[in-house]
C-alpha cells in the first residue's frame, strides 16, 4: 500500500462490507444456536468477529474511517459487560496505532513540503512511524539545531479519503448505532464531515498548537510541545516523551488513574477559558503522563498532542452552560428550564415539565454534584441503559430536547472525555475545576444570594438541595 486506498469506489465497498458483515454473522450466529451451541458461546464468538473486522477495516483505511473509529473507541466504557471485552481490545488499538505508510511515500512527501534537500534540515530521520492516526502519521527524528521532534506526515490523497469515508459511513449510520448504545451516531459523522477541511489544514494545526503551547509554557499541570517548523502538509513539533495515557488506562495503579484523570478535567475546563480554542480531539492516544523522572504521580503533568481539530470559543464556554447546572444543583428547575428554551435547547413548540428536565438532567450531571467522583464502566453503562431503552422516561423526554448547533462539539468533547475518565476508572474532584473554569457554575456568595431575595420582594424560596445530596 503506497498511500491511503484512493479510489472511492475500493474505499466505498470496503465500507460497505461492515454492515453486510454484521448482517450475515448475525444469521451464522442463529444456525449455529439451531444446532445446539449455547447463545453465550454463540455470543462471544459473534462480537470477537464483528470486532475483529471493525478494526481491520477501519485500520487499514485510515481518513475518515479510522477517525470514525477513533471517536468511538473513548465510548466503549458503555458497553455491556457481554460486549464489552472484544470491542474494547480492537477499538483501543485504534487509538494508538494502524498500518503504517511506507518510507519511500513520507520520502516523496518531505521533499514536495520542504525541498529536494529535506534531509538538511534534519541530523537524525527515523523511517519508522512512531504513530499513526487518521490523516497522517508521526516520526521521530532529531532536528538540525539537535533538539528531539516528532515529524507529522499528511498521508497523500487524506482529504478525498476523508471525504469519502464519512459519505459513505453516513449512509448506514443507523445500523452502527447498535455499537455503541445511548450514543446518536448520525450527528458524530455529520461534526467529523464538517470539519475535514480544519483537520487537513496544517498551518491551522500550527497556529491552535502555538496558542496552546505559549498558554502552558510555566503550568504545572499541563504541557504542550512547541512547534518547530510548519508546512501545508507536514508538521514538525518538539519531541515529548510521556506514559501514553493508553497504557494508564490498561495497567495503571489507582494513584496514577487518579491523577491522570484529574489532570483530564482539569484540562478539558480550563483551555477554553485560557486560550480561546477547545481541543475538540480527546481519544487516549493524544495524552502523555509527563513524569520528570519522578516516580510521584502527584508530579506528573498533562502532555497534550494532536491540535488539529479545535473549536474557536474567543469568550470561552457559554455561559448558559454553567448557569443551568448551577440552578439545576440548586433546585430552581423553572429559571434552568427558560435558560434552556432562550438558547434552544427546547423548540417553541416544545413544552416540557420544566422538574422533569431537572430529574432528566441530575444524574447525567452527578460527578458535578459531590466534592469528589469515581467514574466507572458501570455508571457509563447505567447512563447509557437509562437515555437508550425506549421504554424510559428519560429516553422518552430526551427525543424532545434539541442541541443547538454551537453546542454539537463541546458536546462531543465533553461526552469523550467523560468517556475516557470512565475508562481510567478515576476518582477526579470535578466540581473544584468546574467552579474554577465554567462561567456561571460557581455559587453565588450568600450575601448576593441574599439580595437578590430581598430584591425579588417574595418570601424565601424553598431550600434548595445540597448538591453533595444529589445521586442516582
Amino acid at each position: 500500500m503506497s498511500d491511503l486506498p484512493r479510489k472511492a469506489v475500493t474505499r466505498t465497498a470496503k465500507l460497505a462490507a461492515l454492515p453486510l458483515g454484521f448482517a450475515g454473522r448475525s444469521a451464522w450466529g442463529l444456525g449455529k444456536r439451531l444446532g445446539g451451541l449455547s447463545a453465550d458461546l454463540v455470543g462471544q464468538e459473534l462480537q470477537q468477529r464483528t470486532a475483529e473486522q471493525l478494526f481491520k477495516v477501519l485500520g487499514e483505511l485510515k481518513g475518515g474511517a479510522m477517525k470514525f473509529g477513533q471517536a468511538l473507541s473513548v465510548f466503549e466504557s458503555a458497553l455491556p459487560d457481554e460486549l464489552a471485552g472484544p470491542y474494547r481490545a480492537t477499538l483501543t488499538r485504534l487509538q494508538e496505532a494502524a498500518p503504517p505508510m511506507p518510507a519511500g511515500t513520507v520520502h516523496r512527501v518531505l521533499a514536495e513540503q520542504l525541498g529536494e534537500e529535506w534531509r538538511e534540515n534534519f541530523a537524525e530521520f527515523d523511517d519508522r512511524p512512531a504513530a499513526a492516526a487518521s490523516i497522517g502519521q508521526v516520526h521521530r527524528a532529531v532536528w538540525h539545531d539537535g533538539r528531539d521532534v516528532a515529524v507529522k506526515v499528511q498521508y497523500p490523497g487524506a482529504g478525498e479519503a476523508l471525504v469519502s469515508d464519512l459519505t459513505q459511513l453516513g449512509r448506514f449510520a443507523r445500523l452502527l448505532g447498535p455499537l455503541i448504545p445511548g450514543m446518536d451516531i448520525k450527528p458524530l459523522i455529520a461534526e467529523l464531515h464538517d470539519r475535514i477541511t480544519e483537520e487537513l489544514d496544517y498551518s491551522l494545526e500550527a497556529d491552535a498548537q502555538r496558542t496552546y503551547a505559549a498558554e502552558y509554557e510555566a503550568d504545572e499541570d499541563v504541557i504542550v510541545p512547541r512547534v518547530v517548523h510548519q508546512a501545508d502538509q507536514v508538521l514538525v513539533s518538539e519531541w515529548l516523551d510521556g506514559i501514553p495515557l493508553s497504557e494508564v488506562i490498561a495497567e495503571g495503579s489507582q494513584e496514577q488513574r487518579d491523577r491522570a484523570g484529574q489532570l483530564l478535567s482539569r484540562f478539558l475546563f480550563s483551555g477554553t477559558v485560557r486560550t480561546g480554542l477547545l481541543h475538540a480531539d480527546p481519544h487516549p492516544g493524544n495524552f502523555r503522563l509527563v513524569t520528570g523522572g519522578s516516580d510521584d504521580p502527584e508530579e506528573w503533568r498533562l502532555g497534550v498532542l494532536d491540535f488539529g481539530t479545535v473549536d474557536r470559543l474567543p469568550d470561552g464556554l457559554p455561559p448558559t452552560i454553567g448557569e443551568v447546572l448551577r440552578l439545576t444543583l440548586d433546585g430552581d428547575a423553572e429559571t434552568a428550564y427558560e435558560l434552556l428554551r432562550e438558547e434552544g435547547f427546547v423548540k417553541e413548540q416544545i413544552d416540557l415539565d420544566p422538574e422533569a428536565v431537572r430529574e432528566y438532567l441530575l444524574p447525567i450531571i452527578e460527578p458535578a454534584c459531590v466534592e469528589e467522583f469515581t467514574f466507572s464502566r458501570e455508571w457509563m453503562r447505567g447512563q447509557a441503559a437509562r437515555v437508550a431503552d425506549p421504554r424510559s422516561p428519560a429516553h422518552q423526554l430526551g427525543r424532545q430536547l434539541n442541541l443547538p448547533p454551537a453546542y454539537l462539539l463541546i458536546h462531543r468533547v465533553t461526552l469523550s472525555t467523560i468517556g475516557v475518565l470512565c475508562q481510567l476508572g478515576a476518582t477526579v474532584r470535578m466540581q473544584d475545576d468546574m467552579e474554577t473554569w465554567v462561567p456561571g457554575f460557581a455559587p453565588a456568595p450568600p450575601q448576593e444570594k441574599a439580595g437578590y431575595e430581598e430584591a425579588s420582594g417574595d418570601a424565601a424560596a424553598p431550600e434548595a438541595e445540597e448538591p453533595s445530596q444529589v445521586a442516582l
